[in-house]
């Protein structure tokens, strides 16, 4: 019965090859929204949930597996449906944001919660969106965040947001029916609480809070529902030692947390709540985080059933994704896949009555799609493919390593044309990820791998590499960050593209940095600090202007202090209108660029407001040199999410390299 699982797989594999296209990866087929993403099993398994496209956006489906009919369930055309939960069998949760955002998908101005029936009855608003509150002219965003569901119950759901405290998180019981909410937190030893963490019997053990005006974070503990909290761990969030707490094992006094004491990545220890030690490191990466990074941000890390709290296995988002599980059933699962679909990076879930798994499967030259693993039959059957329109067409995304000038290994990716031949020196795009505290860009996935991909595919070589301040990489690299933005950070950039050139893959004079977000600052920056070094820059979504971008209120976040605090750190300064706040603002210096400069925009930008790339792109005219180009689209925010509206653009930024550095 075995070789019929693999037979399938083979012909699967087969008339994929069959399929491939050696035509170059066009603009649309780049960023041609997924016909299909982020599908999820129903509790039964007897229907998935996914996203798809419809009106421009990716909406939300629901697919009943044994007729394979699907129906669409809702119909936005200005955001797109994210973070897709089912209720059982009978009804899904979800909230809006932009699918395509150089920092990973993001809300900015979605968010929300709403509640829906698989047929499309019921449908309700269980939390307003951020932009509906900026529309009522509230500073105040108050969210409600799926946790997660109720063994029993299909009526309620436990969900996190600051509905009782403009400043706190707590936890509610949240009645999908009439909205109403059982808050399930009260009596918490502190305010300014962001996390929590439950035990099996749903009873808040652990909560994590900030320090006001600090980057100091707590973590207090109590041993169950009466008993009193305790602290037991405080960090800071820009160095030092981490302590994240991040699973109840099933007996109620075994936490599993991670921690990067007395090493530089995060590792998983076991540790005691009641004698309040630490025990036996049980997961660890030399190069990578896992359970949390640096700054106490989720990463892969334990792999625990839901339904029991069991800890099943490991993950690591390492240059390509490793899992080991110490469930011996999921290890046997995993050997059969990894046989059936070899040189693929597959992964699975499998339903509570442990019959069925959603296999998904996806490497860097062969795009994401997924099977529907039938353990009883021993059947794989495809179920769906997020761009089959890119078989055949994609490169090699190549894990490197760059040193900068002071010593530090940091990785990245390279890609190169298909058929590049070794020691040729190519037009080169250095393309930073957007932030800066992100790991925005992975194997397989990220706003700079579609670049990279794109770009690759018309003869450039394109570098994506990470920098000082990027967390999941140990605490060397993210704490170095610090105090560093538009100096040591940019000097990263540069050290980047210096070992693209000593390794013969780039041409020096004929190198462009681009980016998004924190990414269209670097650029710019690029342009001010080293105005010799690349020729031209193209800079999207760009902070241009660190005064305004983190006093405004035109930005969505200045109205909460941990940010504030945050980006206080990141500049260096106790002043967010010093005078090293200005000088590290590329608007200021529009005089000193002498190349190219390709500047882009959404009108309705909150995340990054538009007014101060409008001030850059006056500020370049009035020094002689104005942008090659000025693209704004309407009804777009941080990141473009309408197909048409990508197109052009990067057919434009493809026109602007080709004219400045290309063949």
């Amino acid at each position: 019965m075995i070789h019929r699982l693999f037979s399938f797989a083979l012909a699967c594999c087969l008339a994929a090859a069959a399929m491939a296209q050696t035509a170059p990866l066009t603009v649309e087929e780049a960023w041609k929204p997924p016909q299909l993403a982020s599908p999820t099993l129903s509790r039964s398994g007897k229907y998935l949930a996914a996203t798809a496209p419809h009106k421009g956006r990716m909406n939300l489906l629901v697919m009943d597996l044994d007729t394979r009919k699907g129906t669409l369930l809702t119909s936005f055309d200005d955001y797109d449906v994210v973070s897709v939960n089912w209720v059982g069998d009978e009804r899904l949760v979800f909230s809006l944001g932009q699918f395509n955002s150089p920092t990973g998908a993001g809300q900015f101005d979605g968010g929300g919660l709403f509640v829906i029936g698989r047929d499309g009855s019921g449908s309700r608003r269980l939390a307003a969106t951020v932009r509906e509150t900026r529309a009522r002219n509230q500073t105040v965003y108050r969210s409600l965040e799926f946790v997660r569901t109720i063994p029993g119950s299909t009526d309620e759901i436990i969900v996190q947001g600051n509905q009782t405290s403009a400043d706190s998180v707590d936890l509610y019981r949240l009645n999908l029916n009439n909205g109403r909410t059982t808050i399930l937190t009260s009596g918490r030893p502190v305010d300014l609480t962001f996390d929590w963490l439950l035990d099996d019997k749903l009873v808040p053990r652990v909560v994590v809070s900030n320090v006001k005006d600090e980057l100091t974070r707590v973590v207090h503990l109590r041993k169950d529902a009466n008993s009193p909290w305790e602290e037991i761990a405080r960090y800071n969030r820009d160095k030092g030692s981490v302590f994240v707490p991040l699973a109840i094992e099933a007996d109620g006094v075994t936490m599993q947390v991670a921690t990067n004491r007395d090493r530089d990545t995060m590792a998983v220890y076991r540790y005691d709540t009641i004698t309040k030690k630490l025990g036996e490191q049980i997961a660890a990466h030399p190069k990578y985080d896992m359970g949390a990074d640096s700054q106490g941000g989720d990463v892969p890390g334990p792999l625990i059933d839901p339904e029991t709290n069991k800890v099943l296995g490991y993950r690591v988002e390492a240059d390509r994704r490793e899992t080991v599980w110490v469930d011996e059933g999921r290890a046997r699962t995993q050997r059969l896949l990894d046989t059936a679909l070899p040189n693929m990076i597959n992964s699975f879930i499998r339903t509570p009555d442990g019959k069925k798994f959603l296999v998904s499967s996806y490497s860097d030259i062969k795009p994401m799609r997924w099977y529907l693993l039938d353990q009883t039959k021993l059947t794989l059957e495809e179920i769906g493919a997020a761009k089959p329109w890119q078989d055949g067409k994609l490169v090699e995304q190549r894990p490197i390593r760059y040193k900068t000038r002071d010593g530090l290994e940091i990785p990245g990716y390279l890609f190169l044309p298909k058929d590049y031949k070794a020691g040729t020196r190519l037009p080169i795009v250095v393309h930073i990820h957007g932030g800066p505290t992100v790991r925005a860009d992975r194997f397989g996935a990220g706003f700079g791998t579609i670049e990279g991909q794109l770009f690759a595919s018309r003869g450039y070589a394109v570098l994506v590499p990470n920098f000082r301040i990027t967390p999941g990489m140990g605490n060397k690299i993210f704490a170095a960050g610090f105090g560093t933005i538009g100096r040591q950070m940019s000097e990263d950039h540069e050290d980047a593209l210096k070992w693209a050139v000593d390794e013969g893959y780039a041409d020096p004079k004929r190198a462009c940095i681009s980016g998004a977000s924190y990414g269209g600052y670097a650029a710019l920056q690029a342009m001010v600090k080293t105005p010799f070094l690349f020729k031209c820059a193209v800079a999207g979504l760009a902070v241009t202007d660190l005064v305004y971008q983190n006093t405004s209120i035109e930005t969505d976040y200045v109205a909460n202090p941990a940010f504030t605090d945050y980006w206080k750190a990141v500049i260096g300064t106790n002043d967010l209108r010093s005078q090293i706040t200005r000088d590290m603002s590329p608007v200021n210096h529009a005089d000193k660029i002498k190349g190219a400069v390709f500047l882009y925009a959404g009108q309705d930008d909150v995340r990054v407001p538009i007014d101060q790339i409008i001030r850059m792109d006056k500020a370049l005219k009035a020094a002689g040199n104005p942008a090659k180009a000025f693209v704004i689209k309407e009804k777009e925010g941080h990141g473009f999410g309408k197909l048409e509206n990508n197109v052009d653009l990067y057919t434009q930024v493809i026109k602007f390299l080709d004219e400045q550095i290309g063949k």
